[in-house]
């Protein structure tokens, strides 16, 4: 993918073609001149993006609902989807073994290359440019952000979703409670039959535990 290309795909036209090279190249070519640290840097650039923008619009909500919302938007699977909408994988630079492996399809390579790219957006622009091609790149995502249902906690979400289809409802289990009786921590599963699905939290109380394994099934279920 060259400059004129990326232009096409996301509005954002680079000045230093070698910094889209190499936000597009992956470990599994060089050693030396791969996209790593610019993954770094477009991980925390994304979050700040991302977190500046629903916490404009999310008026009304706390932090653990602005968190909710964010990590919807900036999860594996979410950079992903975006990656595929965009064709990166088409243009991802792979070392022989990933590329047999079907690496260019893999979520994992796709997220971490695109948060790459926005790595390199900011090192070519500033925050300003940065921040307007995240929005465009992630518009579909943020226009189908459901309000009401995002701000809602995982247990929560995730039991309107079965009692929506008459499914019956979770199983929250505590696994494990290690450490001193003031500062335990709580590993509980949490178990859905239609479909069959487990997940595992954990946290220093038996609700956060209980959250984290019901967002867990939510992630499963592509909620």
């Amino acid at each position: 993918m060259n400059t004129e290309e990326f232009h096409l795909l996301t509005g954002y036209q680079f000045s230093n073609e070698n910094l889209l090279q190499q936000s597009l190249t992956h470990r599994s070519v060089s050693c030396g001149s791969n996209n790593e640290r610019l993954e770094f840097l477009g991980d925390s650039v994304l979050n700040l993006v991302i977190s500046n923008h629903i916490y404009h619009r999310f008026v009304e909500a706390d932090e653990g609902q602005l968190s909710r919302v964010r990590a919807s938007l900036v999860k594996q699977a979410t950079l992903a989807r975006v990656a595929r909408e965009l064709g990166l994988g088409d243009h991802i630079n792979l070392g022989g073994g990933e590329l047999k492996s079907g690496g260019y399809r893999r979520a994992s390579i796709l997220s971490d290359t695109l948060e790459a790219v926005i790595g390199a957006v900011y090192l070519d622009s500033d925050y300003a440019q940065t921040e307007a091609a995240v929005l465009r790149l992630f518009q579909r995502q943020l226009d189908d952000i459901d309000d009401g249902a995002n701000l809602k906690d995982p247990k929560t979400r995730l039991q309107e979703y079965l009692q929506a289809r008459q499914k019956d409802l979770p199983v929250y289990q505590v696994e494990q409670t290690t450490g001193k009786s003031h500062s335990q921590i709580f590993a509980v599963s949490c178990r859905i039959t239609e479909p069959e699905l487990q997940g595992i939290g954990s946290g220093s109380s038996r609700k956060k535990a209980e959250q984290q394994a019901a967002q867990q099934i939510l992630d499963k279920l592509g909620l």
